[in-house]
Protein backbone atom coordinates (compact mmCIF):
# COMPACT_ATOMS: atom_id res chain seq x y z
CA UNK A 1 0.00 0.00 0.00
CA UNK A 2 1.18 3.51 -0.68
CA UNK A 3 2.09 5.98 2.02
CA UNK A 4 -1.22 7.86 1.69
CA UNK A 5 -3.18 4.73 2.53
CA UNK A 6 -0.91 3.99 5.49
CA UNK A 7 -1.53 7.55 6.63
CA UNK A 8 -5.29 7.10 6.36
CA UNK A 9 -5.25 3.77 8.20
CA UNK A 10 -3.09 5.05 11.06
CA UNK A 11 -4.08 8.70 11.30
CA UNK A 12 -0.40 9.64 11.04
CA UNK A 13 0.81 12.27 8.57
CA UNK A 14 2.88 11.09 5.63
CA UNK A 15 5.76 13.31 6.77
CA UNK A 16 5.70 11.56 10.15
CA UNK A 17 5.73 8.15 8.47
CA UNK A 18 8.81 9.21 6.48
CA UNK A 19 10.39 10.50 9.72
CA UNK A 20 9.74 7.17 11.45
CA UNK A 21 11.38 5.46 8.51
CA UNK A 22 14.41 7.79 8.73
CA UNK A 23 14.67 7.09 12.47
CA UNK A 24 14.62 3.33 11.98
CA UNK A 25 11.23 2.83 13.58
CA UNK A 26 9.96 1.48 10.27
CA UNK A 27 12.03 -0.64 7.93
CA UNK A 28 12.50 0.87 4.49
CA UNK A 29 9.61 -0.32 2.35
CA UNK A 30 9.98 -1.89 -1.03
CA UNK A 31 9.40 0.35 -4.02
CA UNK A 32 6.99 0.00 -6.89
CA UNK A 33 8.26 0.03 -10.47
CA UNK A 34 7.48 3.74 -10.57
CA UNK A 35 9.43 4.38 -7.34
CA UNK A 36 6.58 4.77 -4.86
CA UNK A 37 6.97 3.37 -1.37
CA UNK A 38 5.05 0.11 -1.02
CA UNK A 39 4.24 -0.65 2.62
CA UNK A 40 2.85 -3.88 4.00
CA UNK A 41 0.42 -4.41 6.86
CA UNK A 42 3.37 -4.73 9.24
CA UNK A 43 4.10 -1.02 8.77
CA UNK A 44 0.60 -0.14 9.95
CA UNK A 45 1.06 -2.31 13.05
CA UNK A 46 4.43 -0.76 13.84
CA UNK A 47 3.15 2.79 13.42
CA UNK A 48 0.26 2.00 15.75
CA UNK A 49 2.73 0.54 18.26
CA UNK A 50 4.87 3.69 18.05
CA UNK A 51 1.84 5.89 18.70
CA UNK A 52 0.69 3.68 21.59
CA UNK A 53 4.19 3.83 23.08
CA UNK A 54 4.16 7.60 22.86
CA UNK A 55 0.72 7.67 24.50
CA UNK A 56 2.25 5.64 27.36
CA UNK A 57 4.90 8.35 27.79
CA UNK A 58 7.79 6.69 25.99
CA UNK A 59 10.23 8.63 23.83
CA UNK A 60 10.94 7.63 20.24
CA UNK A 61 14.45 6.41 21.09
CA UNK A 62 12.97 4.15 23.78
CA UNK A 63 10.38 2.84 21.34
CA UNK A 64 13.15 2.20 18.80
CA UNK A 65 14.99 0.19 21.47
CA UNK A 66 11.86 -1.87 22.15
CA UNK A 67 11.37 -2.52 18.44
CA UNK A 68 15.02 -3.54 18.07
CA UNK A 69 14.64 -6.06 20.89
CA UNK A 70 11.50 -7.42 19.23
CA UNK A 71 13.15 -7.54 15.81
CA UNK A 72 16.04 -9.55 17.26
CA UNK A 73 13.55 -12.26 18.23
CA UNK A 74 13.42 -11.51 21.95
CA UNK A 75 10.42 -10.46 24.01
CA UNK A 76 10.77 -6.78 24.97
CA UNK A 77 8.20 -6.65 27.77
CA UNK A 78 10.74 -6.72 30.64
CA UNK A 79 12.50 -3.72 29.10
CA UNK A 80 9.16 -2.02 28.53
CA UNK A 81 8.35 -2.46 32.23
CA UNK A 82 11.69 -0.88 33.20
CA UNK A 83 11.11 2.05 30.86
CA UNK A 84 7.58 2.58 32.15
CA UNK A 85 8.75 2.48 35.77
CA UNK A 86 11.38 5.11 34.96
CA UNK A 87 8.81 7.25 33.17
CA UNK A 88 6.41 6.94 36.11
CA UNK A 89 9.13 8.18 38.49
CA UNK A 90 9.72 11.20 36.27
CA UNK A 91 6.00 11.94 36.03
CA UNK A 92 5.65 11.70 39.82
CA UNK A 93 8.53 14.17 40.24
CA UNK A 94 6.92 16.54 37.73
CA UNK A 95 3.64 16.32 39.64
CA UNK A 96 5.44 17.15 42.91
CA UNK A 97 7.17 20.11 41.24
CA UNK A 98 3.87 21.38 39.86
CA UNK A 99 2.16 21.00 43.25
CA UNK A 100 4.93 23.07 44.85
CA UNK A 101 4.53 25.72 42.15
CA UNK A 102 0.77 25.70 42.66
CA UNK A 103 1.19 26.26 46.41
CA UNK A 104 3.64 29.11 45.75
CA UNK A 105 1.26 30.81 43.31
CA UNK A 106 -1.66 30.43 45.70
CA UNK A 107 0.44 32.00 48.43
CA UNK A 108 1.31 34.97 46.23
CA UNK A 109 -2.32 35.47 45.28
CA UNK A 110 -3.27 35.26 48.95
CA UNK A 111 -0.68 37.90 49.87
CA UNK A 112 -2.01 40.16 47.13
CA UNK A 113 -5.59 39.68 48.32
CA UNK A 114 -4.63 40.55 51.92
CA UNK A 115 -3.05 43.88 50.96
CA UNK A 116 -2.55 44.57 47.24
CA UNK A 117 -0.45 47.70 47.85
CA UNK A 118 1.57 46.38 50.81
CA UNK A 119 5.08 46.53 49.40
CA UNK A 120 4.73 48.76 46.37
CA UNK A 121 6.71 51.66 47.88
CA UNK A 122 9.82 49.53 48.42
CA UNK A 123 9.52 47.43 45.29
CA UNK A 124 11.49 48.13 42.18
CA UNK A 125 8.89 46.47 39.95
CA UNK A 126 6.35 44.35 41.88
CA UNK A 127 6.66 43.39 45.54
CA UNK A 128 4.83 40.11 45.05
CA UNK A 129 7.44 38.73 42.69
CA UNK A 130 10.48 40.42 44.24
CA UNK A 131 9.73 38.88 47.60
CA UNK A 132 9.70 35.39 46.13
CA UNK A 133 12.68 33.07 46.30
CA UNK A 134 13.40 31.19 43.09
CA UNK A 135 12.27 27.59 43.39
CA UNK A 136 15.03 25.01 43.21
CA UNK A 137 15.08 23.26 39.89
CA UNK A 138 14.55 19.55 39.89
CA UNK A 139 17.35 17.36 38.59
CA UNK A 140 14.74 15.00 37.15
CA UNK A 141 14.07 17.21 34.10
Amino acid sequence: MRIGEVSERTGVATSTIRYYEDQGLLPAPSRTASGYRDYGDRAVSRIRFVRQGQAAGLQLDEIAEILAIHDSGRAPCCRVTDLLQDRLSKVEQQIADLQALQANIRGLIGRAADDPEAGNAEAEICWLIEGTEPAPTSTAH
